[in-house]
């Protein structure tokens, strides 16, 4: 994907239009780009490291998220949390710069494959990756059923970037 400069100018020349989802056949075969959000406008993204392909975070995108992340070619999320459009590494200085966008076969699931600027982490508490931590199954819980570290270092320390800034985690 070739990235071009967030603009208002730049979202008039490249505009993004969705395709109505009108068959089956063109959904899953055809070449029309017609994603299917959810009930509550929204659809999942999985984003992975272009290099390793690790699985870095879900996240879940709106319709001007998904738009700004085609125009731009950087990440933009919709925060349930926070409820509002999130460029990703706007205040952390972490940008994901997008190199390949898929979608699934029903066009429900966004996959973005991205380079990560700065120290390459992606997850809010300073982790590499947000899947940071392993539950045991099966024998492993044998020895215990408490969550399992497989990160053990942070890459940033969340309270130097984010300072005062809310946690996003919500109880």
């Amino acid at each position: 994907m070739k990235k071009q400069p967030s603009s208002p100018q730049n979202a008039a020349r490249y505009p993004v239009g969705f395709a109505p989802r009108t068959s089956i056949e063109q959904v899953e075969e055809g070449h029309e780009f017609a994603p299917k959000f959810g009930s509550d406008g929204l659809v999942a993204c999985i984003t992975s490291d272009a290099g390793s392909g690790e699985v870095l975070m879900l996240g879940y995108m709106n319709k001007e998220a998904l738009e700004k992340t085609i125009i731009t070619g950087e990440a933009h999320y919709w925060s349930r949390s926070r409820e509002v459009i999130w460029h990703k590494g706007a205040t952390s200085g972490l940008v994901q710069e997008v190199v390949e966008m898929r979608v699934d076969d029903d066009q429900d699931a966004i996959w973005l494959r991205v380079k990560v600027s700065g120290s390459g982490a992606s997850c809010h508490v300073g982790y590499r990756s947000c899947f940071y931590r392993k539950v045991p199954i099966a024998a492993e819980r044998a020895n215990s059923d408490a969550l399992m570290f497989v990160e053990h270092d942070k890459q940033f320390d969340p309270v130097e970037v984010y300072g005062d800034a809310p946690n996003p985690t919500i109880l």
